[in-house]
């Protein structure tokens, strides 16, 4: 029951940890030296795939190498599941739900769900890789905030030009 239990605390752990990451990753990678893959994320399109998916195939790789090296060291495989469960949530939420990559579309009309989605639409407010805010997938910090913080960006941004 114990070892359940801490592998149960193994997966949220990581999973809550992938969030930080992705953030970090989305914010300094993707909006950084990786926006040539990014950046079809952030553009209108009518394709099934985007360039940007293939940040999720790293990620991917990543949760693989995790679950390879768990074979010899039994943690290391629940980090794996971790780290699977979060990419799982991320398509289910960011893919899914925000940027309706279905065949079916739900749009949440409340609660915390319906404040992911409207966090995300801020961040895809500014047109290019400079500027955005809330880059968190499954986390959204309040929109009073990032709307804020968007003004304060775009503000920023007109007296550097």
């Amino acid at each position: 029951m114990i070892a359940g239990l801490a592998n149960v605390a193994i997966v949220v752990a990581t999973a809550v940890v992938m969030e930080l990451i992705a953030a970090a990753v989305h914010r300094y990678v993707m909006h950084g030296f990786g926006w040539g893959w990014h950046k079809s994320h952030h553009e209108d399109h009518d394709h099934v795939l985007e360039r940007n998916d293939l940040f999720a195939v790293c990620f991917a790789a990543l949760s693989a190498a995790l679950f390879v090296i768990g074979a010899w060291h039994p943690a290391v495989w629940w980090m794996g599941v971790g780290t699977a469960l979060y990419g799982l949530l991320y398509f289910i939420v960011h893919d899914g739900l925000v940027h309706q990559r279905w065949p079916f579309h739900w749009i949440p009309r409340r609660g915390y769900l319906k404040h992911l989605v409207q966090a995300h639409r801020l961040h895809h407010a500014v047109r290019g890789r400079d500027g955005a805010v809330s880059f968190g997938f499954l986390y959204a910090a309040p929109l009073d905030r990032l709307v804020r913080q968007l003004r304060a960006n775009a503000h920023a941004g007109r007296r550097q030009e």
